[in-house]
């Protein structure tokens, strides 16, 4: 007998060779219904694996666990898998992964797969289901699992890069084989609905040097509601998308003219960021920062001496070679910063030294990662560089968070979490190999956020390259986690940019350096905002805050002097005067999501008033041009 501990400290005597389902069915039959698969002392196995020692057991389900819900997905990636062979004999097999919404597989087919081909996947699917396979596993030796996978150029491909005395395992249901690792479902009748979101092309392993595939992205669950569920997500995240919204509202354009992941900004995009920027950058200066502007680009030995270039360079864009230089385009400005700093000699006295920027940085971004304001290769950065000296690291990280809150609470953001992000120890290309650097600056940054009193959860592998940070994850309207603001501790550029200041004493120490941002980059915080408020931005950010509507054409010279009134009061305000009916005049305002907007007629004329329709509520009333001016500023007071 051996010895089963359950994630709740309990634990179950079972039989030697038992197997996680035995398991499960020991503790409930409904369990053993609805699992998925188990996880013994960490590691992710079937549920037909067999538990040959004492362990600690995690029994998963779709609902309980991301990873009960891939061990789902995957089961249903070979069922599309197999779909796809019955449709087209000739198909050769890619990869078919579990992501985390759903999962994928992409093949080598001759022509794209239309509407129609995905119809018959999808109903070819279901057939399956029904079938009720069983799925089972095994194990074969290199040569036989080559010659097994003999006709399927990709998956030979994928077994000659396994290391030598590597298990290399299959899944088999019915006519369908496939290489994979696992875990998988007991048998295809296990899942329940299925659904084809889309297709596209995919090149093989990402490299545009390598054949485009086919990729079809698909989902399932165990019941339908949760599919419905889903796709009304999908819709409210279409009706959301940044792109669709940012296009209806000229707030930016691109142009294959300009490149992929180079928007610009329309005059009301401009507007939005200009205000962002004048907002922020105002709060910095009453919170003691100075503003610095630096190149965009800079000498390849500046990344050298920071790090950049050996942590950093696969996302940089390629030298450029002038004359004895070779300079690049910069991924961030921190080094610049560095130097600065350096520039002249500091007492402890003048610590610290806050250092803000508009900073624009380049990111060699693949065509095919580009996404609207979201993912760019040229942004322009929220970026500070807080120099400080060891006492008072914990002031200025708490004088970060503040800003941090202040932000959000001007925003109204209110579902959010911080996210002590750590290096993976057993990354040494990632990140800088120092271990004492890294276990003192992440003790440090850990013990001042429970000092300071603000929940966090920890992750791995999600630091700087330099050091640890403390991440924003916000919360958006579609469910999804955004990081936006973040503030990181850094003991290492100081070092390798020799930088000090002198003591007390009148001898000579390293400051720490505190990076931060806290709107990250306008870019995606625009993309973020867009879709948070559908395009109805706040009044004191919108483009255009008042509209003045004439009935007709008598009306347009006291519609100029109300547009003149409102320019003279800092509104940001247009006349339409177009010869259109007033209802369709409403309705365009009503579009543009103006927030408020004036109608005039014969009587607000002769009353020196307006007829005032809000974005939100509709028909007010009649207001007096001043009492309108008066509740209008009242509301653009933060």
């Amino acid at each position: 007998m051996i010895k089963v501990t359950l994630k709740d400290g309990s634990s179950l005597e079972v039989e030697n060779g038992a197997s996680i389902l035995d398991v499960a069915k020991m503790i409930s039959e409904g369990l053993a219904r609805v699992a998925t698969c188990g996880e013994i002392d960490g590691s992710i196995y079937d549920l037909r694996h067999k538990i040959e020692r004492d362990c600690n057991l995690v029994i998963h389900t779709f609902e309980s666990s991301l990873d009960g819900k891939k061990a789902y997905w995957h089961t249903t990636s070979h069922i599309m898998a197999q779909a796809v062979k019955r449709l087209f004999p000739d198909v050769k097999f890619a990869i078919g992964p579990a992501i985390d919404e759903g999962f994928y597989y992409d093949f080598d087919v001759e022509k794209p797969f239309t509407e129609e081909d995905k119809a018959k996947i999808e109903n070819e699917m279901k057939k399956i289901i029904k079938e009720n396979i069983e799925i089972e596993r095994f194990s074969l030796p290199r040569e036989k699992a080559l010659d097994l996978m003999k006709d399927q150029p990709y998956k030979k491909e994928l077994i000659e890069e396994l290391e030598e005395g590597e298990e290399i395992s299959f899944y088999k249901q019915g006519d369908f084989t496939d290489l994979c690792a696992g875990p998988h479902l007991m048998s295809t009748g296990k899942i329940k609905v299925v659904k084809i979101l889309s297709s596209s092309g995919a090149y093989w392993r990402g490299s545009e040097k390598n054949k485009m595939l086919q990729r079809i992205y698909a989902i399932s669950f165990p019941k339908a509601s949760q599919l419905e569920e889903y796709l009304n997500k999908l819709e409210e995240a279409r009706q959301r998308d940044h792109r669709k919204i940012g296009k209806a509202l000229d707030l930016f354009m691109t142009h294959e003219l300009v490149g992929s992941g180079l928007p610009m900004y329309l005059p009301n995009g401009a507007t939005i960021r200009r205000l962002l920027e004048r907002y922020i950058q105002d709060k910095e200066i009453k919170m003691g920062y100075k503003h610095v502007y630096t190149p965009s680009m800079a000498n390849s030995e500046l990344y050298k001496v920071s790090g950049h270039w050996d942590h950093y360079k696969e996302d940089m864009f390629p030298v450029m070679k002038i004359g004895n230089e070779e300079l690049v385009l910069r991924p961030m400005n921190c080094p610049h910063h560095m130097l600065i700093y350096k520039n002249k000699l500091h007492s402890y006295r003048d610590l610290p030294i806050r250092i803000g920027e508009l900073a624009h940085d380049f990111r060699y971004e693949d065509s095919g990662a580009v996404c609207g304001l979201e993912r760019v290769r040229e942004m322009c950065q929220n970026d500070a560089h807080l120099f400080v000296r060891p006492d008072q690291i914990k002031e200025e990280v708490g004088r970060v968070v503040k800003l941090i809150l202040s932000v959000y609470e001007d925003f109204g953001f209110k579902d959010y979490e911080f996210r002590l992000s750590l290096r993976d120890k057993n990354d040494k290309e990632k990140y800088f190999d120092d271990d004492d650097m890294w276990e003192k600056a992440e003790s440090q940054l850990r013990e001042i956020l429970k000092e300071l009193g603000i929940e966090f959860y920890e992750a791995e592998g999600e630091a700087a390259f330099y050091g640890p940070k403390l991440d924003v994850q916000l919360k958006s309207a579609i469910g999804h986690d955004v990081t936006v603001s973040t503030c990181q501790l850094d003991f290492l550029l100081p070092e390798r940019f020799k930088l000090e200041y002198v003591g007390e004493d009148g001898e000579k120490y390293r400051p720490v350096v505190i990076h931060r941002a806290i709107l990250g980059t306008f870019d995606r915080f625009m993309a973020f905002l867009i879709e948070e408020t559908k395009g109805a931005f706040p009044v004191w950010l919108s483009p255009v805050q008042v509209k003045i509507l004439p009935i007709s054409d008598k009306q347009n010279e006291y519609g100029e002097k109300v547009k003149a009134r409102l320019e003279e009061k800092g509104i940001r305000v247009e006349l339409d005067n177009r010869n259109e009916k007033i209802g369709y005049k409403i309705r365009e305002a009503q579009l543009e999501k103006i927030p408020y907007m004036l109608v005039v007629g014969d009587k607000e004329v002769e009353s020196n008033s307006v007829s005032v329709r809000s974005r939100e509520d509709g028909d007010i009333g009649i207001q007096s041009l001043d009492d309108f001016i008066k509740n209008l500023e009242d509301e653009l007071v933060m």
